[in-house]
């Protein structure tokens, strides 16, 4: 309660983008996750041999299962200290650029908590995505080695891999919610990432139908046959693609819904109704001749005054507020506190009475209804403000309607005159003006009274869309890791099904089909899965936003299509990029080597 922490909302504030940033790489990992499981699972796929042969000279399943574990654990811890090596080194590298963008001063330096934190989130995703299909070994068996086909099983593994990863995906969550502090937002992360990996497998089910529908309707076109075929294939790389490129778009259409929705809430929708100027410190004996200047001027359509002191609520009904309030944001920090007699021209009470004009008794207050709700405050509460030093109790007699969104003059907590009589105080106002009457205005006021200070909401609401510009950069970039998380993904997803390709192309090749075809069969299936990806991405990314714009910022939504044509494009230049790079050497094969490896 002193000045080094005069505005604790403002540290609030940096929590929860530092938070918000954590769950974006959480998403990222998720991303990553899908990506390591497959690539376990294609690399367990190619020691299905050497499994099967460990097996048939008595391998127990603990040892094969211990063994790759083991492989695989090396592999991640390298992967953790690489990672956690490049996360606390590059904002020490880049602190100049960094620095350049902050509206504060910045220390930048190795700072081990977030590391470690890094190294668990790490640690705990990776035992996640490979536990399930390291489980899977279990049901190879030793007459794999008389079949040509790795075997598969579509039951579920073993039960105490599954109660395994249950209690990871909690440690992982609980651990989100100990290191970010925000039990809300990670749960609504963590659901908001689940629901999207269901909906994204799901999709991948519903495309492999449609794909397998869409087979005879494209006769006639051997490329495009091709490739639904290949997508509608049981155990293709559909999944995968949907999955790892789908979640990536998901989260980046997420953040360019909410942040394109916030700047429109900040450029749009509040100059419309917002006031020319805002002037504080106006002194008591200036207050008259201030409102005589502008009731002159017939290019002022309104003028609001108000007197305003600041206090602090230390206290509700002989509680600490902080307890009773759950650190609500009306108690951090001081708040501007407002009197009077009469009831307000525009007061619109919503619950009690406002107080008698010419009333004369104990202290009265009268709490804006919404942050009354949400604090939990009743008609009857006795609270204690402090102003200036000295502690007022009064008892809150009504509830009344106050409007953040117009940029006028609003106060959470009004009391009746005789509660604050004697207390040092100024007047604030806002004027309402014609574009072309602000200078004059300005001019002669800050001439008759150079101690009032003008803001101008113009400025202020472009400085408001420029921070939220800042942070939604950041929060971009972060998204943006993600969908190269993705992307990687996707050229891991390629690699391994490189041997699958090559088996298929020298099949068609045998059969007469050119090479043309085959490339051309090759770009339009990772064409129509980035598609595929990208609209369900988008699908998902308009719902979150949707979401977090309603239910978390409190703004109105509306769809921002520039940035929904763009996930669409980057689903299908991506799974393009991705499924040819490893396409060429599939083409370049000879059949008769690769069929008869296959003997």
């Amino acid at each position: 309660r002193d000045s080094r922490r005069g505005a604790g909302g403002v540290e609030e504030f940096v929590d929860r983008i530092g938070a918000f940033l954590i769950l974006v790489g959480l998403s990222g990992l998720a991303v990553g996750g899908v990506g390591v499981s497959a690539a376990v699972r294609a690399y367990l796929a190619g020691k299905t041999g050497v499994i099967a042969t460990l097996k048939t000279l008595g391998a127990t399943r603990a040892i094969i299962f211990q063994t790759y574990f083991i492989q695989i654990g090396v592999l991640t811890l390298a992967g953790i200290l690489i990672g956690v090596a490049l996360g606390g080194g590059l904002p020490v590298i880049f602190a100049p650029i960094i620095e350049a963008r902050l509206p504060i001063p910045a220390v930048f330096a190795f700072y081990p908590a977030p590391l470690i934190e890094a190294a668990i989130y790490g640690l705990l995703a990776a035992l996640v995505f490979t536990l399930w299909p390291l489980a899977k070994t279990e049901d190879i068996r030793a007459a794999t080695l008389f079949r040509d086909a790795f075997s598969t099983s579509a039951q579920l593994p073993n039960v105490r891999y599954l109660v395994a990863i249950l209690v990871l995906l909690l440690a992982l969550v609980g651990a989100a919610i100990w290191f970010s502090g925000t039990v809300f937002l990670t749960l609504w992360t963590a659901g908001g990432i689940v629901g999207a990996l269901a909906i994204l497998i799901v999709a991948a089910l519903i495309i492999r139908w449609i794909a397998r529908r869409f087979r005879k309707p494209a006769r006639g076109r051997p490329a495009l046959r091709l490739a639904f075929g290949s997508i509608g294939a049981r155990g293709g790389e559909a999944t995968s693609v949907v999955l790892s490129l789908g979640l990536g778009l998901t989260v980046l259409a997420t953040v360019g819904q909410i942040d394109g929705n916030l700047r429109n809430s900040f450029s749009n929708d509040l100059p419309e109704v917002a006031p020319s100027y805002f002037f504080v410190d106006i002194q008591p004996d200036q207050i008259d001749g201030f409102q005589e200047r502008l009731a002159n001027d017939e290019a002022v359509s309104r003028v609001d005054t108000a007197p305003m002191l600041r206090g602090i609520i230390t206290q509700i009904n002989g509680r600490p507020a902080d307890e009773v309030a759950d650190g609500h944001w009306v108690v951090q920090g001081d708040r501007g506190i407002t009197y009077a007699n009469a009831q307000p021209k525009g007061t619109d009470v919503t619950a009690g009475e406002w107080w008698p004009e010419d009333y004369v008794g104990p202290p009265q207050i009268s709490f804006s209804a919404e942050e009354a709700a949400e604090m939990g405050l009743q008609l009857g509460d006795m609270m204690t403000v402090n102003v200036l030093g000295r502690d007022i109790t009064a008892e809150v007699t009504s509830f009344r309607d106050v409007s953040w969104e117009d940029a006028g003059i609003g106060f959470v907590l009004a009391m009746n005159q005789g509660a604050l009589a004697g207390a040092p105080h100024s007047w604030i106002s806002t004027v309402y003006a014609e574009p072309e009457a602000e200078a004059a205005i300005l001019r002669d006021l800050a001439t008759a009274y150079p101690n009032i200070t003008a803001i101008r909401i113009r400025d202020a609401i472009d400085q408001v869309i420029q921070l939220v510009g800042g942070i939604s950069a950041a929060t971009r970039y972060g998204a943006l890791i993600t969908l190269v998380t993705g992307f990687l993904v996707l050229i891991g997803a390629a690699a391994a099904g490189e041997r699958a390709r090559t088996f298929e192309a020298a099949v068609l090749k045998t059969l007469g089909a050119p090479r043309r075809r085959i490339i051309t069969s090759f770009a339009l299936r990772a064409g129509i899965l980035g598609l595929a990806a990208g609209l369900v991405a988008l699908g998902a990314g308009i719902l979150g936003g949707w979401a977090v714009s309603t239910f978390i910022m409190d703004t109105t939504y509306t769809v921002i299509w520039s940035n929904a044509l763009l996930i669409i494009s980057g689903g299908i230049i991506a799974s393009l990029l991705a499924g040819l790079a490893f396409a060429w050497r599939p083409l370049s094969a000879k059949p008769a080597q690769v069929l008869r490896a296959r003997e």
